[in-house]
């Protein structure tokens, strides 16, 4: 017996094959046999169609009937059964989130090394070039063409490690290429770990080869005979064009308004602060005056003057005075031994004073300072007495108590000039609130925070060469006339003398003016440097956050507390250099370098390195999903270059000095083969590793 359905289906099949018939046109026949086999197979294909129509939407009261399960064992299929073991599957889900699965992981934030580009240069990766990697990676800078940067804006911090010391003996990593067909600045391949512990030549710092893929060689700064800060080298980079636009406009605006003014020069109390003057206690309560220490009186109208300096009013009534200082070592360290003062307006000297430090004396320093033993012998003036006097010169004289006039208002308190002047304050232990230091006012080559010495700016602005003295010393005097002539050059040049071509600024005045790519805008990115010593007056200081700290263990901890809550963190850990030898104590001038120290062994080094892996572990383990991990060493082994420099520079004080070449001996002698030595031994130095990776 038929149903129904079925009926109703076989009436609707021959009701639409009679229409198919009535449509043929009169030049075909029926009795074509393709024509009617294609006629049938489409009407078969929609009656199968029909009938799952009809299946899959039964009648009310029906129970529906569902597919057979075929069972893959894939986890977290979703299914419905029912109780006669029938199974409707729910595959289109499981697509779908394969599909959702694939494509966040083609999202993922990611570093891909452009070999092609690396082949083209004749140069390995500079330091530089790492910082603006981190600056394109955090901020707005354009992205290098050295690498490629998968979806960096979802990149959410990133975390720099100086490790200096990482070689790649240390880390199993194939020597660097030497055949003249080979680029050896390609980014090596990492060797994976041992499946076995007992490996031939496990690494010795498993983090990295299970961290990273790639080793990417890098080069210091420098020249042929010297390798540059590679710390400055990452904190300061040129600015951009429309900063460079921004400085001009403004110089050309403090030009106008200033003129010739010198108290435009005037260290600010910031500036103050960063450079660790001692500063008055009317100025700002940062400086705690030890015993014997003094200050300038200040002045009943000391804001309003400084006010009007910071204004550009002219001051030429204000007094200035250029003063140096000598000291000798003593028991308690360097004492005072002269200071002398000259007015900048007469050109005179006002005062010079040889002083009797309060201890007795270890050593003159008669090379710097000039001072002899004969010279200090009948002295007899104290430092009390040489701070009374130069307080006297730096106060306003008091009012005349029998004058019958309107007293007129007194001078303003006048400006002290001096090279570094904090070291000279420091040894007549005055505080005082206006000084204009020429380390300050004139740049170095290679930009903050570095600072040229006073002789090196007197021959390149003024034209003139001193502290030519050799083992005379050094003559205060000339120091101090030296200052003004630096003051004069700036005025007479405006405020742009004196600063080379290429403005640099630190990375973090760049990060402070700069949008976050992560999302946020200007003064968002939150910036802090974790190191050892005291990096907040150093190239730390324009950073939200410096912490200092006296040992690796105190980097770590400090860097688990302020990555949370900042966009970009700096930390170095050095144990590993110090073990090795590599940090070396700035030679002492005229002096003949020490032998460098044994090589260290096995058992001193593996229990750092085994503890410098720790440290990486657990710092990484912290990270926050999608944080950027840069890693690089820096620099090799600097001893060979520090030991062949100081060699060069005994040699040529020595010819400076006047001395011959039977006086300096064959073993002070420079040659040329030295000179070639020293040149392999910068380019050795000058090799790092670079490590680039992303937590996901």
């Amino acid at each position: 017996m038929l149903l129904p359905n079925t009926i109703k289906h076989l009436r609707f099949l021959l009701l639409h094959f009679s229409i198919r018939l009535v449509n043929v046109t009169r030049s075909q026949t029926l009795s074509t046999p393709r024509f009617i086999l294609r006629t049938l197979l489409n009407l078969a294909k929609k009656s199968k169609k029909m009938k799952r129509l009809q299946l899959s939407s039964p009648q009310s009261g029906e129970t529906p009937k569902l597919k057979k399960l075929k069972t893959n064992g894939l986890p977290g299929e979703a299914s419905q059964m029912d109780g006669d073991g029938w199974t409707k599957v729910e595959k289109r889900k499981h697509k779908k989130a394969k599909k959702a699965e694939i494509k966040v992981d083609m999202t993922q934030p990611r570093f891909m090394y452009n070999n092609a580009e690396i082949i083209k240069r004749n140069h390995a990766i500079g330091i530089d070039e790492i910082r603006e990697l981190v600056l394109h990676v955090i901020s707005d800078a354009p992205p290098p063409n050295w690498l490629r940067v998968d979806n960096a804006h979802q990149i959410q911090k990133v975390v720099t490690l100086l490790i200096p010391g990482l070689t790649p003996e240390l880390l199993s990593l194939p020597p660097l290429p030497t055949s003249a067909t080979v680029n050896p600045n390609i980014p090596l391949s990492i060797p994976l770990l041992p499946r076995t512990p007992n490996a031939e030549t496990p690494p010795q710092v498993p983090f990295i080869a299970a961290t990273f893929s790639h080793a990417c060689p890098t080069r210091a700064p420098g020249d042929q005979n010297r390798m540059h800060s590679v710390l400055s080298a990452f904190f300061h980079g040129p600015v951009s064009g429309e900063e460079k636009k921004r400085r001009i406009m403004q110089r050309l605006l403090s030009e106008n308004i200033r003129d010739r003014d010198p108290s435009q020069y005037l260290l600010t109390l910031e500036q103050m602060i960063e450079n660790e003057y001692p500063i008055p206690s009317y100025l700002a309560d940062v400086f705690e005056q030890p015993e014997g220490w003094v200050e300038t009186p200040r002045h009943t109208h000391h804001d309003q003057l400084f006010s009007s300096a910071a204004k550009g009013k002219n001051t030429h009534h204000q007094k200035i005075y250029a003063i140096d200082c000598e000291m000798c070592l003593t028991e308690d360290g360097k004492e005072l031994a002269r200071v002398c003062i000259i007015d900048f307006h007469s050109d005179k000297v006002v005062y010079d004073q040889l002083v009797k430090p309060y201890k007795p004396i270890t050593d003159y320093l008669t090379r710097w300072s000039g001072i002899t033993a004969e010279a200090l012998a009948p002295v007899t003036t104290t430092l009390a007495e040489v701070q009374a006097h130069v307080l006297r010169l730096l106060s306003p004289p008091p009012a005349n108590p029998f004058s019958t006039t309107s007293p007129s208002p007194p001078p303003p308190t006048p400006i002290l000039i001096g090279h570094s002047l904090e070291s000279d304050l420091k040894a007549l232990k005055i505080c005082h609130p206006y000084c204009i230091d020429t380390a300050l006012m004139y740049h170095h080559p290679r930009g903050r925070p570095m600072k040229p010495g006073l002789a090196w700016l007197t021959k390149k602005w003024c034209g003139r060469e001193i502290q030519m003295g050799g083992e005379g010393g050094h003559n205060p005097e000339e120091d101090a006339r030296a200052c003004l002539d630096l003051l004069r050059k700036k005025l007479e040049g405006g405020p742009g003398f004196g600063e080379f071509k290429t403005d640099l600024e630190s990375i973090f005045e760049r990060m402070a003016r700069s949008n976050r790519r992560a999302g946020g805008g200007v003064g968002s990115i939150k910036s802090a440097v974790v190191d050892h010593g005291n990096p907040s007056v150093m190239h730390g200081n324009k950073a939200n956050t410096a912490v200092g700290c006296s040992g690796d263990d105190e980097v770590l901890t400090a860097l688990l507390e302020v990555i949370p809550s900042h966009s970009f963190a700096f930390g170095r850990f050095m144990g590993l250099a110090d073990t090795l030898g590599w940090t070396t104590p700035k030679p002492v001038h005229d002096a003949l370098p020490s032998a460098p120290p044994p090589p260290a062994t096995p058992d001193t080094l593996t229990p750092v390195l085994e503890k410098l892996n720790l440290h990486l572990k657990t710092l990484h383990s912290s990270l926050p999903s999608r944080t950027a991990l840069v890693i690089f060493t820096g620099h090799s082994d600097p001893r060979t270059m520090a030991t062949l420099n100081a060699r060069k520079t005994v040699f040529e004080n020595a010819i400076r000095s006047g001395k011959t070449g039977e006086e300096i001996g064959p073993d002070g002698r420079w040659t040329a083969s030295d000179a070639r030595e020293l040149e392999s031994a910068v380019e050795l130095a000058k090799r790092g590793l670079l490590f680039l990776g992303i937590k996901p």
